[in-house]
């Protein structure tokens, strides 16, 4: 391939998308082209964004296939599919409305654990500690450590009244201005 020949519109479009994507993938492959149609050779673009030739290449020719710059985006990519689907985030979005000790759990406060415990007791899925988070998070729940709240202290204006008349006297106890430290 000895280069591409873009058409104002298309180089428009490109320079355009290389100004508002933050697909750095796209990102790339978009300079690459651009630079590439612009007379750099092929090699010296593929050295200085770090890929090789072959890619620039297959680039190009996807780009002239589809003719526009949607074909620079990121495929989807098949992956394992999630462990807890709708019905764990339905039966946990239920359990986070009720305390632990309803579902015969002797705690006060839903930990993953148990929450892994319930899920497997009813659904029949075993779903990691780690599954569950990313599952509570994506609900929009954050974990946060139980605060103590102590009780009010019954003797608490006693004890101010007592520190306020002590710091009175503190105040009255005369100092002698004759004497000098040495």
């Amino acid at each position: 391939m000895s280069g591409i020949h873009l058409t104002a519109e298309e180089q428009l479009q490109l320079e355009q998308t290389l100004r508002e994507t933050h697909d750095a993938h796209q990102y790339k492959r978009t300079l690459a082209i651009l630079e590439y149609s612009r007379g750099r050779p092929i090699k010296e673009v593929a050295q200085s964004l770090g890929v090789t030739r072959q890619s620039i290449h297959n680039w190009v020719v996807k780009l002239q296939q589809q003719g526009t710059s949607q074909a620079l985006v990121d495929g989807a990519r098949p992956g394992r599919p999630r462990q807890a689907d709708a019905r764990v985030e339905t039966l946990l979005q239920s359990l986070m409305m009720v305390s632990p000790g309803r579902c015969g759990y002797e705690a006060t406060y839903w930990t993953t654990p148990l929450l892994q415990d319930q899920v497997r007791r009813s659904l029949g899925i075993d779903c990691c500690t780690m599954t569950l988070r990313r599952c509570l998070h994506r609900m929009g729940y954050r974990w946060k450590r139980p605060r103590y709240v102590l009780a009010p202290d019954p003797q608490k204006a006693e004890k101010k009244e007592a520190h306020q008349t002590y710091a009175g006297q503190a105040q009255t106890t005369q100092r002698y201005p004759d004497r000098r430290r040495d």
